[in-house]
């Protein structure tokens, strides 16, 4: 069988087991030909366990208007705000915090991010997920 030639690859985030085929899926997908109500099926299918999160997807769209779809770990802001408990981080950050976590709950996100992260080891992706609580306003304490 020949392999199918890839027409485009479309990257979104949308939230678990509630996606439609209004924005913006079907801005996405439409131009590509790609049926939306059959993606959002699929979809939510795929990640009704994750309810109340948000999953990155990446979409890849075949010339003959067929897909396939990879669901990627969420957003590290979202898992360090679920984490803090709050709903957004600080606009300055540095001068101010929005909120702390452990050690225990840093090392719990980076375990999660690993597979998308290009860290080679899970102190790598501690450091990187702490530089991104840090760019949050969110500290992280050594208890």
């Amino acid at each position: 069988m020949a392999k199918k030639r890839v027409a485009a690859i479309v990257k979104i985030q949308l939230p678990a087991g509630q996606a439609t085929p209004a924005p913006p899926v079907g801005t996405a997908l439409g131009p590509h030909g790609v049926s939306t109500p059959e993606f959002c099926k699929q979809y939510n299918a795929a990640t009704e366990s994750q309810r109340g999160s948000v999953i990155p997807v990446e979409i890849t769209v075949f010339e003959d208007r067929s897909f396939t779809f990879v669901l990627k770990t969420p957003p590290t802001p979202v898992l360090l705000r679920q984490a803090a408990g709050i709903d957004k981080g600080t606009a300055t950050a540095g001068r101010s915090t929005a909120g702390s976590i452990s050690a225990a709950q840093l090392t719990e996100i980076a375990q999660t991010k690993m597979p998308d992260l290009n860290a080679n080891d899970l102190e790598a992706a501690k450091r990187q997920v702490a530089g991104t609580a840090r760019s949050m306003g969110i500290t992280v304490s050594n208890d």
